[in-house]
């Protein structure tokens, strides 16, 4: 079989990630531009490194000639909002594009992981310009709080040093520091009209963002 040229073959989804991130921080700049509240608070997003895309196949025995359809998340873009309404507001949003189509979604939000991870997933397909033509790629784009990703990003690291064999009185600890996570959610959205309106008079009070964007300091967490 020939070798794979992987940096050939990641080109279109570096190009994917870095288009999706420029036009979903377009469109949250597009509503704070017209004084109201953005369902996106940051948008970040990755390319799978190589190795983490050889574990994943060995480990879901996923086919090299497959490997585009097969694996659905090489190009991923993560979307945090405030408030658990927004995420329902993107959600929609995504599905109105023009630009983009949705093949799969699944919502861990009502149907949260045993584990107690939160989060709504998305699979979509996203058309490039490249050379030779228009290629579909495939992406996933996880949509959550910013409590729920304080809390996966701690899983995941902790994931890293147990692989996933967590000890039972750390397992137990992580459910429920999700529910608190969750309870936080919920208590937000009681108030959540207070909260925008406050965050609107503090907006106006101190003037336009600066031109260093969220996302820009926080690209660190694209790794996933």
């Amino acid at each position: 079989m020939t070798k794979r040229n992987w940096k050939v073959f990641l080109l279109p989804y570096e190009q994917t990630v870095n288009e999706l991130k420029i036009k979903l921080r377009s469109l949250r700049k597009e509503y704070i531009e017209k004084g109201e509240h953005s369902p996106i608070e940051y948008v970040i997003g990755r390319v799978k490194s190589v190795d983490s895309i050889k574990e994943k196949m060995q480990r879901r025995y996923i086919k090299a000639e497959l490997l585009e359809q097969d694996m659905q998340d090489i190009a991923g873009i993560r979307i945090q909002c405030q408030f658990v309404e927004d995420i329902y507001q993107v959600v929609d949003l995504l599905h109105d594009r023009t630009d983009l189509s949705v093949v799969e979604e699944r919502d861990y939000i009502a149907n949260s992981k045993p584990s107690g991870y939160r989060s709504y997933h998305m699979v979509i397909k996203y058309p490039i310009q490249q050379a030779t033509g228009v290629k579909d790629i495939l992406a996933e784009i996880q949509i959550r709080t910013l409590a729920m990703n304080f809390w996966s990003t701690i899983e995941h690291s902790l994931n890293y040093k147990y692989q996933g064999d967590f000890p039972k009185d750390i397992n137990a600890r992580l459910k429920r520091a999700a529910e608190a996570s969750f309870m936080l959610d919920e208590e937000m959205s009681k108030i959540r009209g207070e909260i925008q309106e406050a965050q609107q008079y503090f907006s106006h009070q101190k003037g336009p963002e600066p031109t260093l964007s969220k996302e820009s300091e926080h690209e660190s967490l694209d790794s996933k």
